[in-house]
């Protein structure tokens, strides 16, 4: 399995949609950052006034809160979009699927041809692409700020790192799933289009107007992506944590099994 693995690493380590995934991630953090930058200079909120834009206090207190924020208050503003979870599921989407569409497994593992083994691989293969997107996240959101006249207040290395752990889960739980569906399909249309959807909010969103309109409770905040989203810093609470911890445990017991049982000596 180690070897398979290996072997994975070396090709993500080659591959160029692993590339372009990690540089729209840090260029959509610099352009937020930016935009943040800009909608909060007190030369520009003067500049637009002065040229009859409506600029009420709250304009002017946006850039004061911002400053306000910790390290770790701001990279949250910007890592929990969703983005990441919807990069993550992609990516690792994308990477499975070509085993299947360029004979990988036919071809490197019909030496090895052992299920448990090449199923194994991908789950942890899957945490090794979600971990390095993670990293690329919090470095960049933490490092680039200074860089457009921010300043947030320091935050401690530990809280960062527990904020990049408990971050690094969600966005495992959605390569998961695009393994998952990947397996299923033989095809990665579903699993970027379900990686879309769900880190974009959108399921979220439907659920949220379904409950209320039939007067349930708010289901929507059990979904991933909204405990993702609305989590505290530098932990969730410990309900979010077990719906974290859940997800991530169910998604790599369901593509587990899935594996075992749908893949074919012909797969490998």
């Amino acid at each position: 399995m180690f070897n398979l693995l290996q072997m994975d690493i070396r090709r993500l380590y080659h591959s160029r949609n692993f590339y372009i995934i990690l540089g729209v991630t840090a260029a959509l953090i610099l352009a937020l950052v930016a935009l943040v930058s800009t909608v909060t200079d007190q030369r520009v909120l003067d500049a637009m006034q002065s040229q009859g834009a409506e600029i009420d206090a709250s304009e002017y207190e946006m850039r004061a809160e911002f400053e306000a924020m910790t390290q770790l208050e701001f990279a949250h503003e910007c890592l929990g979009s969703g983005f990441l979870l919807l990069l993550g599921g992609i990516g690792v989407t994308l990477f499975v699927h070509s085993d299947f569409s360029s004979g990988y497994i036919k071809n490197i593992c019909f030496a090895r041809p052992r299920r448990r083994d090449y199923v194994l691989c991908k789950i942890l293969l899957a945490g090794v692409y979600s971990g390095v997107l993670v990293v690329l996240g919090v470095a960049v959101s933490l490092a680039c700020p200074p860089l457009f006249g921010l300043h947030p207040a320091a935050s401690s290395l530990w809280g960062i790192l527990q904020y990049a752990f408990w971050l690094w889960m969600p966005c495992w739980a959605f390569g998961l799933m695009g393994l998952a569906l990947t397996l299923l399909t033989r095809s990665s249309t579903l699993g970027i289009i379900m990686a879309v959807i769900s880190g974009g909010g959108v399921t979220v969103a439907v659920l949220r107007t379904v409950c209320r309109q039939l007067g349930w409770p708010a289901l929507e905040q059990y979904l991933l992506s909204s405990v993702a989203q609305f989590q505290c810093t530098p932990l969730p609470g410990r309900s979010e944590m077990v719906m974290i911890l859940g997800c991530s445990l169910g998604w790599a017991a369901f593509y587990a099994a899935a594996g075992l049982a749908v893949m074919a000596k012909h797969d490998i």
